[in-house]
């Protein structure tokens, strides 16, 4: 081959590189972002990444584009490997147009998609884009709509992790929002539909980048994103620990690990952690950290509905989704953001065939107008559905309050939980003693008739007499009681009536 074509090669390959330049990646640098090559480079094992389509232009020809020709057209596609297993990525180079979506970057996108699904093996998309390219109209929206055709195609199948880098606005938001786990960055990413200034237009609301879509705003306001990361370095790296959790696909088991954790370490200090009365408060994550191996929990949603904690952990190796109430925040009720929260992390669970913990301790739903106006009904049966129609592996721990609909709800034997133990500080009734006593004796509703009511009923023993509960432990057992239930399930079989789909109340 003449040595011109080999020439002809490499500087295609040096234009794909290169991007928009060296004078915008150093922009980019100035904003604390780091380019789209830098990020895959640090997002997946060392000198694993294969790109695809590196070559790809636009074919647009309109309002002086087809002046404006580089290799790659903006994305950063391909392959690779994260803790030795295949994923696949997208990056957008904000420094080639913006990272504007065009209709050949997008099938850039779907073409790993496609190659994801029929590979079995995750996809994760690194955003940080302008939105559709103005210059190609309908062509560039009907990218987005191919892409959102595969992200739902592909939901319950494969993992798919969205990192909002950047700029994410307009029909560009709705990828992420269809993904299992959006990350954000604090103070260099933003998601909104309709930006600032065309809110100001329509609605006269003032309002910044910041506090409209800002990290913080979708990671403790709206809970539209996951996790929030402090730089993108940090969040490429919280990632790769999410990795560590996830199949590749819902065939595949999860990955398990070895540990020097004793599988039947009883750990004393529960014993006294669980306050005996009802009305005090304690932290449910440090429950977690003191029965899961080597104290390791890997928080999803930390800063949203913070009265309901979910997230993954190891138990004897192998991972497991957690879903505890928290009294520590509204006394650990459920709400409707708190059920959506933990509604949407069972169905994850489920779909990936990861077994789930339930920790309880509820006093019920948050009463108020606010709620009920806002419906709690309708959000609240959201999680009951998702325990209902969870085929996994199912433990339940109740530490103490278990009270009313919220009883039912949080994974009990009713809803196909396959092994629910509690402590003896377990209190399962319809409601607290103070108020059924005063429905019961009314203004008789003495200390004496209180605690009467307490004895007979609000107690863990009266359920464990209906078989509901299938042991009452001491609260140092409870790795080894919940470790021993795992291998018991680990060949599990359950099924769901024959259907197209059921109709979750959305």
């Amino acid at each position: 081959m003449p040595s011109n074509q080999f020439d002809e090669v490499r500087r295609r390959h040096d234009a794909a590189e290169a991007g928009g330049g060296e004078e915008r990646r150093k922009r980019q640098h100035a904003e604390g972002k780091l380019s789209a090559r830098e990020r895959i480079e640090l997002l997946l094992d060392e000198a694993t990444f294969e790109e695809t389509d590196k070559l790809v232009r636009h074919r647009c020809r309109d309002f002086g584009m087809e002046g404006q020709v580089i290799d790659g057209d903006g994305f950063v596609t391909g392959y690779g490997h994260i803790h030795g297993r295949l994923v696949y990525v997208f990056a957008q180079d904000f420094t080639v147009f913006g990272g504007s979506l065009s209709e050949a970057n997008a099938r850039k996108i779907c073409k790993i998609m496609d190659m994801a699904l029929k590979n079995g093996a995750p996809v994760i998309g690194l955003n940080d884009s302008g939105g559709a390219r103005i210059q190609e109209g309908v062509l560039s929206l009907g990218g987005y709509a191919d892409i959102f055709l595969r992200n739902t195609l592909s939901s319950g199948v494969i993992p798919q992790i969205s990192a909002v880098l950047g700029p994410c606005a307009g029909g560009a938001v709705y990828s992420p929002a269809i993904t299992d786990f959006t990350f954000m960055v604090d103070k260099t990413s933003y998601m909104f539909v309709t930006g600032p200034d065309v809110i100001k237009t329509v609605t006269h609301e003032d309002v910044t980048k910041e506090k409209l879509g800002g990290a913080t705003t979708h990671n403790a306001v709206s809970g539209v994103a996951q996790f929030l990361a402090q730089d993108d370095a940090d969040c490429l790296r919280m990632i790769r620990k999410l990795m560590e959790y996830l199949p590749q696909n819902n065939a595949d088991p999860a990955p398990r690990r070895p540990t020097a954790d004793p599988i039947d370490r009883m750990e004393d200090s529960l014993d006294t952690l669980v306050p005996p009365e009802s009305n005090v408060p304690y932290d449910i994550k440090e429950v977690i950290h003191r029965i899961v191996d080597d104290g390791e929990f890997f928080e999803v949603h930390e800063h949203w509905a913070k009265n309901i904690v979910i997230g993954f952990a190891h138990m004897d190796g192998r991972p497991i989704g957690i879903v505890a109430n928290q009294p520590a925040f509204l006394a650990g009720c459920l709400d409707i953001n708190s059920s959506t929260k933990g509604a949407r992390f069972v169905r994850f669970c489920d779909a990936f065939q990861i077994p789930i913990l339930t920790l309880e301790d509820v006093p019920g739903f948050l009463p108020g107008t606010e709620q009920e106006f806002g419906g709690i009904i309708r959000h609240g049966a959201k999680l009951l559905y998702a325990y209902a129609e969870a085929t996994v592996p199912k433990i339940t721990v109740i530490t103490r309050k278990a009270y009313g609909g919220a009883y039912c709800v949080m994974g009990s034997k009713h809803l196909r939980c396959d092994v629910n133990l509690a402590y003896p500080t377990a209190e399962i009734a319809v409601m607290g003693a103070e108020g059924a006593a005063a429905i019961l004796y009314k203004r008789e509703a003495t200390p004496e008739k209180i605690n009467e009511y307490r004895q007979r009923f609000a107690n863990p023993f009266i359920a464990a007499e209906h078989g509901f509960v299938d042991d009452v432990i001491e609260p140092r057992q409870t790795r080894p009681r919940v470790i021993k239930a795992l291998r018991m399930l680990e060949n599990k079989v359950d099924t769901m009536p024959r259907k197209k789909h059921g109709n979750i109340p959305l």
